[in-house]
């Protein structure tokens, strides 16, 4: 018998679908496409085996979409600009591009012994000048369609680095790279008009059936769609000629509990109070130090500044409201002014009680009777909307109403009394897309100082990225490259200057997917092409990315139809989404002499006795289950687990030890036993070739089971239900190995377990496949479709109670008459031994459920 050695099998197979060209996809209009897409790396230089589960998953159904007739689409790229290639630089003294390209490059030679089941011909980098050159030509035409403009907006900034952040890299207050305090600062920038689509981005969750629920929800909370009250506060003396404040409110039942009214730092009425006071000037400052992120503001101490300025409240003109500058209020939200309603807002509350503002409670708790209970003192009151409270300062109706019949009778009320109007508003902000650093996607214009502003020719694109930078100093290289920043007016041909700023990383994979469908196209798409392969049916990912990466991904989709890019039909590019868990591993750990947690590598430990000891008998601590961390020490090297197990049980454990949505725990033990059960394959296989070709027992039994097989795992790969699939196989494995059948039927089956099991193990699938005389590739055969006439089941079993206790069964035709199952019961061992030879006192056997024998 020879011996399982992926070693051997899995190189040879994966030159043998190479030189095939088995998975490269061209359009045939004849068959049914099928587009599967995993979310594409970024180059950090190593794959891990959260990867490996990831497009595994994508391979399976690559895999069994192509073996169920489709023309598949399944591609691979790298998300390659951004701040670690430039951090590395810094750290290195390298250059990003190089460090980048060696990455790629470690990557893909990492990933190709998994078996992927990619068109590598069509593999790109965000960073390639032929695709960032691309994303240029789109940029000049959203520009030209209007989608993109060019305006002033409070963003943060690092001081250090120089640069913009995204709130993803600002860690509590500080920039991620530099460890600075960001600050709020005012620069022009380029942005995506997305907020013009957010109700049309919002509305459209609801057709997304096959889309995460709690992704559509966060979603849904992102864009967040609110009615309120939009009004204004007129002030008692009017400063730099404003008169008022305006204020929208998504809570106007509470405006009667008013004590004061905040403004942004950044609101034009400070502006206008720093230019003459030195005082109101440092707190502004001060105030934009601060981040600008939700949390940021949520969490920061309530501080303001009382600008000695007074308002008129609009329904009691003899009431006068202080008005501060407060941190806590940001521009870029509402109008940059609110009021505060401190018994109804816990924000609002800290902020009164620092500075001693009065607390004004507008609605109190109700039972479920409707009668007043008492209110917790110690807090702000905020119920859910939907709860009925008694309202004490209300504008109409019931006393005891819904937050939200509140809302709406106060502005009706405010409408009626020409206060206010009624608003829908959206949290969704434009898309601030400047970065001020080098290693991304150069913006194609150039300012003139005769011109303006002016779009780069498309004859003149890629416009690339120089090679000769240094990054001794901080900021952005390109603004100290003459020889790069300053070109030509496109317009005039006067001496003018480049935009020094790049794209935001995440504009590189916000269409990503569409490029993948001609990926070598002289324009951003091909039509024929993006018409064909476009939509992507299902696509793979984290749930890290439900927010902004699929929603910019939405807006693009948008713009690049309405740009000429891509069909109507894409607008929602991805038909399918699915968000798998994590692979997790348990952390190693002990402490050093000085009290430091010290972390061991899993190689290092050895479990035993019920614990964990590394090489010198010291015990170790574990932590079960944790994300794998480099920083801990917890990560598996999918490149050593190839080497000792192969690529095929990396695959198959991934798969099988938990639902795939869920997080999967990486253990030695699990892999060895997932090992031990392909090579068992394997020898079912070798032992199945090697029989005796004559007689046999059960073929009917055997290929019935087979067919079971067929159905539960093809429902298995539909519904992502890899893990109950690959379930169903190790239950007709077992099957097949006690089977008693004839050489045919048991070669029949094991051809059959090897189709089912090559989307998950395709190495060994193929030598199965290869060794019984399977004809070409198992890459390129028909998946096996179950007998609907097999699935019928022919004999029941029925068990058999002897004086009201289980003692046996028996297994009769489905169809059997009372009489023959009464004969067949009679037959049972069981049974003789306990009648011993006198005849049953009663004999009754209910159909299709048991028999009951008293003695």
């Amino acid at each position: 018998m020879s011996r399982y050695d992926p070693s051997k099998i899995e190189p040879k197979w994966q030159k043998a679908w190479n030189d095939a060209g088995t998975f490269l996809a061209t359009m045939e209009r004849d068959r049914p496409k099928y587009y599967v897409l995993e979310m594409f790396p970024y180059p950090s230089g190593r794959i891990h085996i959260g990867h490996v589960r990831n497009y595994t998953m994508g391979d399976v159904i690559a895999r069994y979409k192509k073996a169920t007739g489709h023309n598949v689409l399944h591609p691979m790229g790298f998300d390659a600009f951004g701040m670690p290639a430039e951090n590395a630089a810094m750290a290195n003294g390298g250059h990003p591009s190089d460090w980048t390209y060696e990455n790629i490059d470690t990557m893909v030679e990492q990933m190709k012994p998994l078996g992927f089941g990619i068109d590598w011909t069509r593999m790109f980098a965000t960073c390639d000048p032929e695709y960032y050159g691309q994303q240029q030509a789109l940029f000049l035409d959203f520009l030209d369609a209007g989608l993109i403009e060019r305006k002033n907006a409070v963003v943060n900034w690092d001081p250090v680095d120089m640069t913009v952040l995204a709130n993803e890299q600002v860690e509590d207050g500080k920039g991620w790279r530099s460890g600075a305090e960001v600050e709020r600062k005012e620069l022009t920038q380029w942005f995506f008009k997305i907020s013009d689509y957010s109700d049309e981005l919002l509305s459209a969750l609801d057709g997304l059936d096959d889309w995460p629920a709690k992704v559509k929800l966060m979603q849904a909370n992102w864009i967040g769609k609110s009615r309120g009250l939009q009004f204004a506060f007129g002030l008692v003396e009017p400063v730099g000629g404003h008169d008022r404040v305006e204020v929208y409110t998504t809570r106007p039942d509470t405006l009667l509990g008013a004590s004061f009214v905040g403004i942004s730092p950044d609101h034009p009425i400070a502006k206008q109070l720093e230019a003459d006071n030195a005082e109101v000037r440092a707190f502004n400052e001060e105030c934009r130090k601060g981040g600008t992120t939700a949390a940021e503001v949520e969490t920061a101490e309530k501080r303001g500044f009382d600008t000695g300025l007074k308002v008129r409240h609009p329904f009691d003109t003899a009431a006068e409201l202080p008005v501060y500058i407060a941190n806590f209020i940001l521009m870029d939200y509402g109008t940059g002014a609110i009021f505060g309603c401190p018994a109804h807002d816990e924000r609002d509350l800290e902020f009164a009680r620092k500075y001693e503002l009065p607390v004004v409670s507008t609605f109190v708790p109700v039972d479920d009777e409707g009668h007043t209970r008492p209110e917790d003192g110690g807090a702000a009151y905020v119920p859910p909307k939907t709860d009925p409270v008694r309202y004490i300062a209300g504008f109409a109706g019931e006393e005891v109403q819904t937050g939200n019949e509140a809302i709406d009778a106060a502005i009706a009320f405010c409408e009626d009394k020409a206060v206010g109007q009624g608003v829908t508003k959206f949290r969704l902000r434009d898309w601030g897309l400047s970065r001020q650093r080098y290693w991304g996607c150069p913006i194609p214009v150039v300012h003139c100082d005769a011109c303006g502003v002016v779009p780069e020719k498309k004859e003149n694109l890629p416009v690339e990225l120089p090679y000769d930078v240094s990054f001794d100093v901080p900021g952005n290289p390109l603004d100290r490259h003459p020889t790069w920043r300053d070109t030509p007016c496109p317009a005039c041909g006067k001496p003018a200057k480049r935009e020094t700023d790049t794209m935001d990383t995440f504009v590189d994979s916000s269409w990503y997917f569409a490029r993948f469908t001609a990926p070598r196209a002289e324009t951003p798409t091909s039509k024929a092409e993006a018409e064909y392969w476009m939509n992507v049916d299902q696509y793979i990912g984290g749930i890290e990315h439900a927010i902004l990466h699929l929603l910019y991904s939405r807006f693009f989709a948008r713009a690049m139809h309405i740009t000429g890019h891509l069909p109507r039909k894409a607008i929602e590019p991805f038909n399918a989404l699915f968000t798998q868990g994590m692979v997790t591993h348990a952390i190693y750990k002990t402490t050093s002499p000085e009290g430091r947690p010290v972390y061991h590598y899993p190689e290092t430990v050895e479990l035993r006795d019920g614990g964990a000891f590394l090489e010198d008998g010291t015990q170790v601590d574990v932590i079960p289950s944790a994300k794998m961390s480099k920083s801990k020490n917890n990560v598996v090297d999918p490149v050593e687990i190839i080497k000792q197990y192969g690529a095929d049980t990396a695959r198959w454990f991934v798969l099988s030890d938990s639902p795939p949505e869920r997080d999967v725990e990486w253990t030695a033990s699990g892999a060895e036993a997932a090992y031990k059960h392909l090579g068992r394959v394997w020898s079912l296989c070798d032992r199945i070739a090697e029989m005796d070709r004559a007689g046999g027992e059960g073929d009917d039994d055997l290929l019935r089971e087979m067919h079971k097989t067929i159905r539960d795992v093809s429902n298995g790969v539909e519904s992502f239900g890899f893990n109950a699939a690959i379930a169903k196989l190790y239950a007709f494995t077992n099957t097949l190995s006690k089977s008693k059948a004839s050489h045919k039927a048991q070669r029949e089956a094991v051809m059959v377990l090897a189709q089912l099991m090559a989307p998950m193990t395709p190495h060994l699938a193929e030598d199965i496949w290869a060794h019984q005389g399977g004809e070409g590739l198992i890459a390129d055969a028909a998946w096996p479709e179950a007998d609907e006439a097999m699935l019928v089941e022919s004999s029941i079993t029925l068990p058999i109670q002897i004086n009201g206790k289980r003692k046996s069964e028996i297994t009769v035709a489905k169809d059997a008459s009372k009489e023959e199952v009464e004969k067949i019961a009679l037959a049972d061992d069981a049974v003789v031994r306990a009648l011993d030879g006198a005849a049953p006192k009663k004999l009754i056997v209910v159909p299709g459920r048991i028999v009951n024998v008293v003695v």
